[in-house]
């Protein structure tokens, strides 16, 4: 999900495909709690079929009377261009994910992220310098959470997006995670060879 302010609407992104576990429900509560109408939000990914909970998703946005807000956009075929119409990208799953590819990739382009506290996002997110985290499911604290991030003023924004690349370059690159791979391997070698 994504999202954007300032003197052009401010756009959050919600990558990822359209499913329950993704949060896109959590996302939209807070979207509405939010009490903002200077924001696009952007639920960006394919049904995959579940046309049933697209939906489900169509009408609550309606029904929270955010039809000029929040738009549900099918897959994206330039995924750095639409990180890089946003000025911060959410991740609101519901159930931990492995990794969570999209708040990397996000970071990787210097863009804030906020992100559920459970799974690969407590490792790939450093609190308050890469982005944030909120408990899983909480609305009023993804709420606080975007309030927080769209008030950023460009320096923080620039300080922040400094740190998000380093972080990713540091950590997540291929070559970074090939080794640390590698090293897991080589330990447990090591540890099979002392039995």
């Amino acid at each position: 999900m994504t999202l954007g302010t300032s003197s052009r609407p401010k756009y959050t992104r919600r990558p990822g495909r359209l499913t329950r576990w993704k949060g896109q429900t959590t996302f939209i509560e807070a979207v509405r709690e939010l009490g903002r109408n200077d924001i696009r939000c952007l639920l960006v990914g394919s049904d995959q079929g579940r046309s049933g909970y697209r939906q489900e998703l169509e009408t609550k946005v309606q029904q929270l009377g955010l039809g000029g807000i929040v738009r549900i956009v099918d897959h994206c075929d330039d995924m750095p261009a639409a990180y890089m119409l946003t000025d911060v990208v959410v991740s609101a799953s519901t159930d931990p994910e492995a990794f969570g590819r999209v708040v990397v990739e996000a970071q990787a382009l210097g863009r804030p992220v906020i992100a559920s506290d459970h799974g690969g996002a407590r490792e790939t997110v450093i609190e308050g310098e890469t982005g944030w985290l909120f408990p899983p499911g909480d609305v009023g604290a993804l709420t606080h959470a975007l309030d927080k991030v769209l008030s950023l003023p460009e320096d923080a924004r620039a300080d922040l997006a400094a740190r998000a690349i380093h972080n990713v370059r540091e950590n997540f690159s291929q070559k970074s995670m090939c080794a640390k791979t590698l090293d897991v391997y080589y330990e447990v070698l090591r540890a099979k060879a002392g039995d």
